[in-house]
């Protein structure tokens, strides 16, 4: 029979997510002691939770899910395809967004207009010929410039920061539905005011606003689509998500080559800006045709409209599941009083200190996807291939192919994330692009200086900024985008997913500020910088980060439940030593062990067998290093 891991939480205790089915959450008496009949009055309790009330003001926010009008399919998988790509378009549309100001910076008609020409114009070591787009020394008005055109698109992540935390909060008391609909508005009024901007100042305030809304949206969807996601597929789900939103970015910057063909330079940056509103309407108007988040329904009190929304979405029997989530409904409403902001960064108990462990984790890792490097390349990726040598057009040729090659390599992400695991995909990925980037900075040096062999070398750059790029897509795009969805409990969920926004906004916020002025100061030495970050990141993804592949959203709670250090391998040995089958977390949860652990049985990888153990007393000690070395590794989720 299975043991049942209880925690004290004042009067209220939590089961392991590794219990069994028949397993309730308990309360204890007044000497701390669980009483005799607590099984019956458990059951009561489960069954007659005491749900929220409406929140007042709901009603005033257009929009939401409605059973009736939800769209209807005879097989679940085709319901699962249809939120798939409905997910897929809004991802598109924040790539689409992100990526349009790439080319919208460099239109003359359009810095003359915001008052931030010339932008160009800074010395680069080793050159001694002048070229028409450079002068031999940076000007006081340059450098004003150069911050003011970094202002322009860095202005941009206040508003997604401020479209997080609201659609956060939002999102728990209205619903996921009425959250992107509350996005989609200000995306709208955004998208319209940057279309018709006069001067800096109406597109700074534009792109404030539109910030807002794709903030909202950014923060909702990805909790949405893991929420209705099953979670054996939640990764791919995502990537294929990101496929669709790396799409969006290659669709932004081809837009904009050809808009930049027409004479008419004012509709060349204009054009772009005002198809965002196509995304707007789609994402707005189609929500409301789709299910909302049974996990919220259920916290709502909503049951039957949850189990329904399971039914169309899950193959096979769903009262597994719903138990699951009506079980951790209850804790989480006895603990409704961390579901604050101000609660998740300044705990007073310990359920809300291991709300803050999340937090920190959720933001650092959007902040260090940012520090390896992503944004630079992209958005300043003509600028890249121009210092290696190529001429303008060629430039922009180069960044247009490599966004199509960036879109491609997301598919990879689909095999990497539920197959390896998200701890080993992020770090053999940074491992990759490390090398890749050091190699870059020693080409662009050379591709720098003239000489015969100077177009060699720049063809060497433009190869390792593509192969950088893929292996983002492939590795490094997605996870953080979707570990957060899969950290929070439900409760704080979505504000869990506006804190990772908010990480996201820091990142992209100070690195598309600098990066300028990087390029204009070190050059290649930015590639070189950028090697270093990825070799920085590396530790902590190894030694932070629990692994989430194949395991439920329920059963998360466990790792932050029953670990005390911070270091997943030492709250990996904390848990065991308390006998939950589920301690090995620096290691994907394979499916046979899942199904073991919901049908109650010991996992057969709850412990090192025998076998094991003789394998590892047999080896030569000549091969002892290299297996030591692999043991090792596999034991740290990266083999």
């Amino acid at each position: 029979m299975t043991s049942h891991h209880v925690e004290n939480h004042g009067n209220v205790v939590r089961p392991s997510e590794t219990s069994s089915e028949s397993a309730v959450p308990q309360t204890l008496d007044e000497k701390g002691a669980v009483p005799t009949d607590s099984y019956q009055v458990d059951r009561d309790d489960y069954e007659n939770l005491n749900y929220p009330k409406p929140w007042k003001f709901e009603k005033w926010f257009i929009g939401g899910y409605s059973q009736k009008r939800m769209i209807k399919f005879k097989k679940p998988k085709n319901m699962y395809r249809a939120i798939n790509y409905f997910a897929g378009i809004a991802i598109m549309f924040y790539g689409y967004d992100q990526g349009v100001m790439s080319q919208v910076n460099l239109n003359e008609t359009y810095q003359s207009l915001m008052s931030i020409a010339p932008v160009t114009g800074r010395v680069h070591p080793a050159r001694c010929v002048c070229r028409q787009d450079f002068v031999l020394t940076k000007s006081a008005g340059n450098s004003r410039n150069v911050a003011a055109l970094g202002g322009i698109v860095s202005v941009y992540y206040i508003g997604t920061l401020i479209g997080a935390l609201l659609a956060g909060s939002l999102a728990d008391r209205c619903g996921r539905v009425k959250a992107v609909v509350f996005g989609s508005l200000w995306a709208l009024l955004g998208a319209a005011l940057q279309t018709g901007a006069q001067n800096i100042t109406m597109m700074c305030i534009a792109r404030v606003i539109a910030g807002v809304g794709v903030g909202a949206i950014d923060c909702v969807i990805p909790v949405w689509s893991a929420e209705v996601s099953s979670h054996s597929a939640r990764g791919a789900f995502l990537a294929i998500e990101f496929f669709m939103n790396i799409g969006g970015l290659a669709l932004a910057y081809w837009i904009e080559y050809f808009a930049y063909l027409n004479p008419n330079k004012v509709m060349a940056w204009r054009t772009p800006l005002g198809l965002q509103i196509i995304f707007i309407l789609i994402i707005g108007f189609g929500i409301n045709f789709f299910p909302e988040s049974p996990r919220w329904l259920m916290k709502m009190g909503r049951e039957d409209e949850a189990r329904n929304v399971l039914k169309a979405t899950r193959e096979g029997d769903v009262e597994y599941e719903l138990k699951s989530i009506k079980k951790i409904v209850k804790f989480e409403l006895e603990t409704s009083t961390a579901n604050h902001y101000a609660a998740m960064i300044f705990p007073k108990d310990k359920y809300s200190r291991q709300l803050r462990w999340r937090v920190v984790l959720a933001v650092w890792l959007q902040i260090m996807q940012e520090l390896v490097g992503i944004g630079v390349i992209t958005v300043y990726a003509v600028d890249l291939f121009k210092d290696a040598g190529f001429d303008e057009n060629t430039s922009k040729l180069l960044a247009g192919f490599n966004n199509i090659s960036y879109m491609f390599s997301v598919i990879f992400a689909v095999i990497t994330l539920d197959r390896y695991g998200r701890r080993s995909t992020m770090v053999w990925g940074a491992v990759a692009m490390a090398l890749i980037l050091l190699i870059a900075g020693i080409l662009d040096m050379f591709a720098q200086k003239p000489g015969p062999s100077k177009k060699a070398f720049g063809a060497g750059v433009a190869t390792m900024t593509f192969l950088y790029t893929a292996t983002f897509g492939a590795t490094w795009l997605t996870t953080p985008w979707l570990y957060p969805t899969e950290i929070f409990p439900l409760n704080v969920r979505a504000k869990g997913g506006a804190w990772s926004v908010v990480g996201w906004s820091i990142g992209n916020g100070v690195i598309t500020m600098i990066t300028p002025f990087l390029f204009q100061a070190i050059s290649y030495g930015t590639l070189l910088l950028l090697f270093g970050l990825n070799i920085f990141c590396i530790p902590f993804v190894i030694l932070l980060y629990p692994e989430t592949a194949g395991r439920s959203l329920e059963q998360m709670d466990t790792f932050f439940e029953h670990g005390a250090s911070w270091n997943v391998f030492k709250s990996s040995q904390q848990i065991r030593e308390q006998g939950i089958e589920d301690w090995r977390w620096t290691k994907k949860m394979k499916a046979e062990d899942q199904a073991e652990l919901e049908s109650g049985r010991k996992m057969s990888t709850a412990q090192r067998s025998p076998e094991e153990d003789e394998k590892d007393a047999r080896q030569n000690w000549k091969k002892r290093p290299g297996y030591t070395f692999r043991r090792k590794a596999s034991n740290a989720g990266l083999m």
